[in-house]
């Protein structure tokens, strides 16, 4: 069912207000997770403690299946690296992690990756699965040759009391690896539960968003620059969005130097960092006319899924409220008419944030575009983008990464010391067939005999039900 864009944004930001009123201005999460895997040692990353997976050091770590896991260290580590990134768990066979969870909902998982090579090991020839909590989030995942640590983000809707990482190698003669694991309560406020769907030229509303897994694959910084975890409360990282960008000379970045409104019902700075909503870029109008042009960033995806898109917005361009109309369109389509921050925050410079459920276009890509609406004005502010995300979401088999679910994908591990068990198998039969055929040989004359001299009889009739059950269980028993 087609819905006005600007009743299903009230409804959206009404269940924005309920969440919000539950967030801190300091977050702080019931669940925290920071594991320096393959150490001994902890190691401290922005001022945050990762403990060692080593249960000989760490009692309490959350590594259950230790069997064939090997703990590799870098011998030549760079000089500036991070030293979670000097270290990697080793894995030769299915193993997992298993995580405690105190406080249920969305969870953030990170799983970051640095192949380094040792002196036993290149990193780089890994090859292997990676399973969270029934969700397969990465299938026959390698990483090679990359010049900086790779960092995938998950956000995983827990209902029990435990959350469990599982990695398997993709064939016996394989390996996994993994340098670092997050598991963090996310804030309340972080994934609501309804977007809008935009499907061709309609807009209805997606309910259930929460309980979908969500990898996350871009966090863009519209007109500004990186935002590294240490400045994000969260951890988060925020790319400049040069490389998404196409180039248009109607538009402009902006940056502003006062305070973010944070308020409720809106963004909270666990949605999106000061850093974030301090920059933008705009397209305005500097005469009588109003462009005729938009502003258009555009992210490479994998077709075959959904993908929840979240647009940041927070007027730090207007001189009073009021004078901000625009149009939002994904792949194409009008996704939101006449967008009026005033009409939502009420005050200028407070953030707000909404999110659009799509599906890829034909060439695998989603694009975002910003640009005048029929009710821009002259000489005015007709377009402003602050940040971005896309999130893949899970498909109909509970996979980001493929279209095997979890069960086929354990499944295709081998039961068994199958190495062991066929030759033995094979001698065992072979030394039957030789006994079978000189047994043959032994008895074949006395069995011709015989034959000649007993003549064939049925089974008696008048035998009790309880000898016929103990002849059965007998000859059960000798075979």
């Amino acid at each position: 069912m087609e819905i006005t864009r600007r009743s299903l944004t009230l409804t959206l930001f009404l269940s924005l207000y309920i969440v919000s009123a539950l967030s801190l201005s300091f977050f702080s999460p019931t669940d925290n997770y920071l594991i320096n895997c393959g150490s001994s040692v902890d190691a401290a990353v922005y001022n945050r403690h990762f403990v060692s997976d080593d249960d000989s050091y760490n009692p309490n770590s959350p590594l259950l299946s230790a069997t064939r896991t090997i703990p590799l260290a870098n011998q030549n580590p760079a000089p500036n690296s991070p030293q979670i990134y000097n270290t990697a768990r080793i894995f030769r066979k299915l193993s997992k992690y298993e995580f405690e969870v105190k406080d249920p909902g969305t969870h953030m998982v990170r799983l970051h990756f640095y192949p380094f090579v040792s002196s036993n090991l290149d990193l780089n020839y890994a090859h292997f699965h990676v399973l969270v909590n029934g969700y397969v989030v990465l299938s026959n995942f390698t990483v090679a040759n990359v010049a900086t640590p790779l960092v995938k983000e998950y956000f995983i809707w827990v209902e029990s009391n435990k959350l469990v990482i599982t990695f398997m190698p993709t064939r016996r003669d394989e390996f996994g690896f993994v340098n670092a694991i997050e598991v963090i309560s996310a804030p309340k406020d972080l994934i609501a539960d309804m977007a809008i769907l935009v499907s061709g030229n309609k807009t209805e509303k997606f309910d259930g968003l929460t309980k979908q897994a969500l990898e996350t694959l871009y966090r863009v910084n519209v007109g500004g620059p990186k935002v590294t975890p240490f400045n994000d409360t969260v951890w988060r990282t925020w790319v400049p969005d040069n490389g998404f960008f196409e180039s248009s000379e109607l538009s402009s970045r902006i940056y502003f130097s006062g305070r973010i409104k944070y308020q409720n019902g809106g963004a909270s700075r666990e949605v999106g960092p000061d850093f974030v909503y301090s920059t933008a870029r705009v397209i305005a109008s500097t005469n009588a006319s109003i462009p005729d042009a938009n502003m258009t960033w555009e992210f490479p995806v994998k077709e075959g899924f959904q993908y929840l898109v979240r647009l940041h917005f927070c007027d730090i361009a207007s001189m009073t409220l009021g004078l901000l109309y625009f149009n939002v369109y994904i792949n194409g389509h009008l996704a939101y008419e006449n967008l009026d921050l005033s009409s939502i925050t009420y005050m200028l410079a407070s953030p707000f944030y909404a999110d659009f459920v799509v599906d890829s276009d034909s060439y695998g890509i989603v694009r975002v575009s910003v640009g005048p609406s029929n009710m821009s004005m002259a000489r005015a502010v007709d377009g402003i983008l602050n940040g971005v995300e896309i999130m893949k979401m899970n498909n109909s088999v509970g996979s980001l990464d493929g279209k095997m679910c979890a069960g086929m994908v354990l499944r295709s591990w081998p039961r068994g010391n199958i190495g062991v068990l066929f030759p033995l198998v094979a001698v065992v039969c072979l030394v039957l067939s030789v006994y079978v055929l000189m047994h043959k040989r032994t008895v074949g004359t006395r069995d011709s005999v015989a034959r000649d001299s007993v003549a064939w009889s049925k089974l008696p009739t008048d035998v009790p039900e309880e000898k016929l059950k103990d002849g059965d269980e007998h000859l059960s028993g000798k075979a």
